[in-house]
């Protein structure tokens, strides 16, 4: 059934049919919201912001590995992206797939780096991040687009914005408060979401380390919806790995060479006691926490060459 679907809509992969759905429930969500005033409640909006983080998630897969055999669909497909979260899908190439992959910008530190929140209460730095990692970002990505963008690079990024941004203003023009509420906030959610996995991955790690730069969350359900983006070790050395795949290649790759304490089963629970209790179960203590934050655990069983790095 999933090969057939993606012959129909052109997919390149057959596991790509789950990203268009999520991005269709998505869309149909806002729509009925938009549309339908029985639908405006908070049951729908939270269905929304949850989704909208999902459209995250997409962009980074698709700005990774186009699901669109034909290069049209492709663009079409980073518009529709773009405005579930309200800004332009090809920020995520200089943003993500070049600097933050390797955890710097010419000798400056990653934009969206956990060191750029340094409360001592960690719920703060959850909370807080975006306002940091956000105005970075962008800022970033203006001057690399200046330096280096190429004409490809700067049209879609100029169609992006213009459909994102444009399709947002006509529905503010023709039902202001219903937009606010029911459309901007979801984006704005999934947006703010995405930043904030950078924090949650990678705070408490060693970024120097081969193996052990990311923390990852292995359940099986949470990477079924996450389209397999809780593997995040195995994604920074292979980024050209389809998401389909690399749940096996941690298994295979990063399991036996990287830090037990590094592989986590739910991130409700590690956000519980790493946010709300300030225990930071991680490698290194993060800058601006407490040492007494970090949460004790056994000695690494990871090889000696991916923990002395």
């Amino acid at each position: 059934m999933k090969s057939a679907a993606a012959t129909v809509l052109g997919l390149k992969h057959p596991a790509d049919v789950r990203q268009v759905g999520i991005i269709s429930t998505y869309m149909a969500v806002l729509a009925a919201m938009y549309l339908v005033p029985s639908c405006r409640n908070l049951f729908f909006l939270a269905a929304a912001c949850y989704l909208s983080f999902l459209n995250a998630v997409v962009i980074h897969n698709t700005m990774h590995k186009p699901p669109f055999k034909a290069r049209p669909l492709n663009s079409v497909w980073r518009w529709v992206l773009s405005f579930g979260n309200l800004y332009p899908a090809s920020a995520n190439v200089p943003s993500h797939n070049l600097v933050h992959h390797t955890f710097d910008d010419e000798g400056q530190p990653d934009w969206a780096s956990p060191d750029h929140v340094r409360f001592r209460f960690n719920l703060l730095n959850l909370l807080h991040f975006p306002n940091v990692a956000g105005p970075n970002t962008f800022d970033g990505v203006s001057r690399w687009a200046k330096r280096k963008g190429r004409g490809r690079f700067r049209a879609h990024y100029r169609n992006e914005m213009i459909f994102a941004f444009g399709l947002t203003t006509v529905l503010l023009a023709l039902d202001f408060w219903t937009t606010l509420f029911f459309i901007i906030v979801p984006q704005l959610y999934g947006a703010r979401g995405i930043l904030r996995i950078n924090l949650i991955q990678h705070q408490g790690a060693d970024i120097e380390s081969k193996w052990n730069h990311s923390r990852n969350f292995v359940g099986r359900a949470f990477n079924w919806v996450m389209c397999n983006n809780g593997y995040h070790t195995i994604h920074h050395n292979q980024p050209n790995v389809h998401w389909s795949e690399i749940d096996a290649l941690h298994e295979r790759e990063c399991v036996p060479r990287m830090d037990p304490r590094l592989d986590e089963k739910s991130m409700v629970l590690y956000l519980l006691r790493t946010f709300f209790l300030g225990r930071v179960r991680g490698l290194v203590t993060p800058r601006g926490l407490p040492e007494t934050a970090m949460e004790s655990a056994p000695p690494s069983t990871a090889t000696a060459e991916s923990v002395s790095r």
